[in-house]
């Protein structure tokens, strides 16, 4: 197996025995993350971002992960997410495709793509169905996941203090 391969492997792993130290082991100081719902996150936020969610989760993740690929410069992994969303307790199935890009051997850019309406729907519900393909609602998705992001940031700080 390629060097990149086993990077994802290792990070996926993680993610399924929901620990985000390991997933972070992975990232590059500098690295930069994309999904439909966050956003753009760099560095620390990206790393933080997998912490809260498997915060949130209480480790009730049931991660999938296949066709894993790498040139060296560039790979590809996709990848399911069972869960129950905390902000509604409803039970989503995520089916998603990552590319990722390559620094220094670790991950350097991560794009996680997936269908935002359908995992509205899921989160959502009724609320989802009927706004969750709109440019509104993804707006205000991404503001209270970026909001649920920095709360967990100002209580992990105050932890440290």
């Amino acid at each position: 197996m390629k060097a990149r391969e086993q990077i994802i492997e290792e990070f996926y792993s993680g993610f399924a025995a929901a620990n985000s130290t390991t997933m972070c082991s992975c990232y590059h100081p500098e690295v930069i993350f994309e999904d439909p719902v966050f956003g753009i996150l760099q560095g620390d936020d990206a790393r933080d971002m997998w912490e809260m969610l498997i915060e949130k989760s209480h480790g009730l993740l049931d991660i999938k992960f296949s066709n894993v690929i790498s040139d060296g410069k560039i790979g590809s992994a996709d990848w399911t997410a069972d869960y129950m969303f905390s902000s509604t307790n409803r039970h989503v199935k995520n089916v998603v495709h990552a590319d990722f890009e390559f620094k220094d051997g670790l991950i350097y850019r991560h794009v996680d793509t997936f269908d935002l309406y359908s995992w509205s729907k899921q989160a959502f519900g009724l609320k989802g169905v009927l706004l969750g393909w709109t440019p509104f609602f993804k707006n205000k998705v991404q503001q209270q996941a970026i909001s649920s992001l920095r709360s967990f940031q100002r209580k992990k700080e105050k932890a440290l203090n």
